[in-house]
């Protein structure tokens, strides 16, 4: 079967039908993949931080970890940092996210046959997931592009995904270029920037560091992010 994409915003992508992958390199859905990589076993994605404060009062005992803009959040237990998951253990523990990008790609994708959320560090495992799949349509959600930024890191993880679902095997190095050299990239390799911590970049072009795909399930009218080997 041969597969049709699509690169869409998050203006766009509540129209996307078919097989939706939201992407969030740098780096919500980089996070989310070492929060899962520390023992997490489901992480709920919010679209606004009172939700994410009354989904903690539903489910007692539940992490918070995102952002607003970027920058941490008061009340949250974590921010968006996957150099700050790495070092936790999360055995069996159920957390919620909310971030300016990637959790909106996802809670805004209401048409989605089939959703994932991706990063650089699970795009082989996702590529490999939408292969078994096999879907006619897949819709990449470029969470990137806004305030201003290009998106041009989300952009590469899609072409390098795009590239994988059509039996190529591309040389990673330029799509790393592409991250460092974009909007959001550039913001954390500058200096009068230390909120945007460079050891968070290195870590979102760690390709293929995950042998998971990361598949969002609605339930009870929830948006479940989980982690499934392939």
């Amino acid at each position: 079967m041969t597969m049709e994409f699509r690169q869409v915003t998050l203006e766009t992508c509540p129209d996307a039908t078919g097989a939706v992958v939201a992407i969030d390199v740098v780096r919500a859905f980089t996070t989310a993949a070492y929060a899962f990589a520390a023992g997490a076993g489901e992480i709920i994605l919010a679209g606004t931080v009172e939700e994410a404060l009354a989904l903690r009062e539903q489910f007692p005992g539940t992490f918070l970890m995102g952002e607003v803009d970027g920058l941490p959040i008061s009340e949250f237990d974590f921010g968006n940092s996957p150099t700050e998951i790495a070092g936790l253990d999360l055995a069996g523990r159920r957390l919620i996210q909310r971030t300016t990008a990637g959790t909106q790609g996802v809670v805004r994708s209401t048409k989605a046959d089939l959703l994932l959320a991706g990063s650089l560090v699970c795009a082989g495992a996702t590529a490999r997931y939408l292969r078994q799949a096999q879907p006619e349509t897949v819709t990449f959600v470029i969470t990137g592009i806004l305030l201003g930024r290009d998106g041009d890191e989300d952009i590469a993880c899609a072409d390098y995904l795009t590239a994988l679902l059509r039996g190529e095997q591309p040389d990673i190095a330029p799509f790393i270029q592409r991250v460092y050299k974009s909007t959001t990239g550039r913001l954390f390799t500058d200096p009068a920037h230390p909120e945007f911590s460079e050891a968070d970049l290195a870590r979102c072009v760690e390709v293929d560091r995950f042998d998971f795909a990361m598949v969002v399930e609605r339930r009870d009218g929830l948006w479940l992010l989980k982690p499934v080997r392939v």
